[in-house]
């Protein structure tokens, strides 16, 4: 049965909804402490610039990223301008995002859906070879300002993108956790379908309605081969009422696990840098299987 690559993107997504700042060095030893758990590939932070002050030490938590062996760090950009601060202080894994929904783009970037296109041609031309690009397609089925996303809005800007630049992993993401796993697949199958050439796709769910695992096992069933969580299920939407964050890594991990699916995770060393996530000054958590397993270990 073929494995699933879990992204771990507490460092960015998650941290990013932390209000109080995190020391920098905290930073670091979380992403250590996952790193030394299993997770190979990690979303360690993004250059947005004052946008976001709990992120401004981004470069610093690259460079320590860096040094872990054989760690994928990629990190999350808007525009060329903060791409070329991400290559410049080592880069190797750009990610760029963009809202499927025109309301949720302004909100988020100050852009339309059709300014970021051009952001995201720009990044794409300017990458050196060598340089990963991912393409995060935000509020793929759902908007927190106006409903639910048509198919078809994601499918035709996916035209316009990846005609741009068509060597990127898509990353399609529920970003209010509003979708349901039919959706979920239905989707995949609509995309994978008219873009074969596209070379891996990636999942980015959130738990806010509890479909986390479940739309992550949708996509993961259609052939979907990268899956986005967060230790503690830390993060949410800022748009989104009630967010609850990011599916939890620690549900990814014991889901897969259950189904004999690889994901190259350590899940005691999980836990324990999940506990670390949990008890940051203003996290917003969530998950079942880490407060499941402290409960069955109190017991015992």
């Amino acid at each position: 049965m073929r494995g699933v690559s879990i992204v771990e993107v507490a460092p960015r997504d998650g941290f990013q909804a932390v209000g109080p700042f995190i020391p920098t060095a905290e930073k670091i030893g979380i992403v250590r402490a996952l790193h030394a758990a299993g997770l190979r590939r990690m979303e360690v932070t993004s250059f947005v610039g004052r946008a976001v002050p709990q992120l401004a030490d981004a470069p610093q938590v690259l460079a320590a990223a860096l040094e872990l062996p054989g760690l994928d760090a990629q990190v999350l950009t808007p525009s060329r301008k903060h791409a070329e601060r991400a290559l410049a202080a080592g880069a190797r894994h750009v990610a760029f995002f963009l809202s499927a929904s025109a309301p949720h783009n302004l909100n988020n970037v100050r852009r339309t859906p059709a300014e970021s296109v051009r952001d995201y041609a720009e990044i794409a031309a300017m990458l050196p070879a060598g340089v990963k690009l991912r393409l995060n397609i935000a509020t793929a089925f759902d908007c927190p300002f106006a409903g639910a996303v048509a198919p078809g809005v994601v499918l035709d800007l996916l035209d316009a993108l990846l005609a741009l630049e068509g060597n990127a992993e898509v990353a399609l993401c529920d970003t209010t956790g509003r979708a349901a796993p039919g959706r979920v697949a239905a989707l995949f199958r609509a995309a994978m379908a008219r873009f074969p050439r596209v070379p891996g796709w990636a999942f980015h769910g959130h738990d806010t309605y509890g479909m986390g695992a479940a739309n992550a096992f949708a996509a993961w069933s259609e052939g979907v081969g990268v899956i986005d969580a967060a230790a503690a299920g830390l993060g949410g939407c800022p748009f989104a009422p009630g967010a609850t964050g990011n599916a939890a890594t620690e549900d990814m991990v014991w889901m897969f696990e259950g189904m004999d699916v690889a994901t190259g995770v350590d899940l005691p060393r999980l836990l324990e840098a999940g506990r670390a996530v949990a008890a940051l000054p203003g996290a917003q958590t969530g998950g079942r299987v880490r407060e499941a397993l402290r409960a069955a270990a109190t017991a015992a």
